[in-house]
């Protein structure tokens, strides 16, 4: 199941996969004791969390799955690949694996579809890290001004099916500090979308920032739920697409949570300061207990 470009000296880890509505759902299990989590968003997928999975599985079970339409999970053209549709297949590799109690730990679009779960089912969250997320309509202060005309129309299906826009162009401006985007490491951003119809799933997520508000504004209304589980936030404040407006949003909703604010690093801190994300987990980890 593990294709010939993939770095498995930087990702050695067991490939799994579960159907899923859409095919074969990849994900990861390593370690074993409490569970722990881990959501991408796009045009990220498992690789994006290998630090933190390598140093925390001696000691606690990670779960990390590519969501259908990335990393080495089904790439079906015509699917739905909707926030709803992603949070359904979560639900599912949940229930199918049993995970009872767990650490659910989100990142960028894939806020929106493990939150989902945490509201269905806040007592099987016991504790929550968001790192550079949302939860809400992307609309007003926080629209992105080329969603509706850019993402919905020919130019926008052009860059991202055509010429891999997402991957290729837009994950190296969303960095900190670009240095730390080694050809090494793009390249497996890259490599699981080498064909226009592999793309579909980039696509469909950025057409999702717009189409998918109805979707959020019926989670936001139900973010009450959320203040109950313990939480830690985790931000890079260089991020061009969720930065420090999302993080006030969050903390006017969740005062008692605590923040790691990564002034140098941007939307992938898991790839440019894994080693400061990591203490806060662990100690995140060790204060409260399941």
């Amino acid at each position: 199941m593990q294709p010939p470009w993939l770095d498995r000296a930087a990702y050695p880890f067991v490939s799994h996969a579960l159907d899923v509505d859409g095919g074969a759902m990849h994900y990861i299990d390593e370690g074993v004791g409490e569970p722990i989590l881990f959501v991408h968003g796009t045009p990220t997928w498992s690789f994006l969390y290998r630090h933190l999975i390598q140093a925390l599985r001696t000691e606690y079970r990670c779960i990390a799955p590519d969501h259908i339409g990335f990393g080495l999970s089904a790439k079906p053209p015509g699917w739905g690949y909707r926030f709803a549709d992603h949070g359904a297949n979560l639900a599912t590799l949940i229930e199918r694996l049993g995970l009872g109690r767990f650490t659910l730990v989100a990142h960028d679009l894939g806020g929106p579809i493990a939150l989902s779960y945490a509201l269905d089912h806040p007592e099987q969250v016991a504790r929550l890290v968001l790192f550079n997320t949302f939860m809400w309509p992307l609309e007003g202060a926080f629209a992105v001004p080329a969603v509706g005309k850019l993402f919905g129309g020919p130019i926008g299906r052009f860059l991202y099916l055509r010429l891999n826009a997402s991957a290729r162009a837009l994950l190296p401006m969303v960095y900190g500090d670009r240095r730390k985007l080694t050809p090494q490491i793009h390249r497996q951003y890259l490599a699981p979308f080498p064909r226009p119809a592999d793309r579909h799933g980039m696509y469909a997520f950025a057409q999702q920032m717009a189409a998918g508000a109805p979707w959020c504004a019926g989670l936001w209304e139900r973010r009450a739920a959320l203040t109950r589980i313990p939480t830690r936030l985790i931000w890079g404040m260089r991020d061009p697409a969720f930065g420090p407006a999302y993080l006030d949003r969050w903390r006017e909703l969740l005062p008692e949570a605590e923040v790691l604010e990564l002034p140098g690093a941007g939307h992938l801190v898991q790839e440019e300061a894994p080693t400061e994300a990591l203490s806060v987990l662990r100690h995140f980890l060790a204060a409260v207990p399941v």
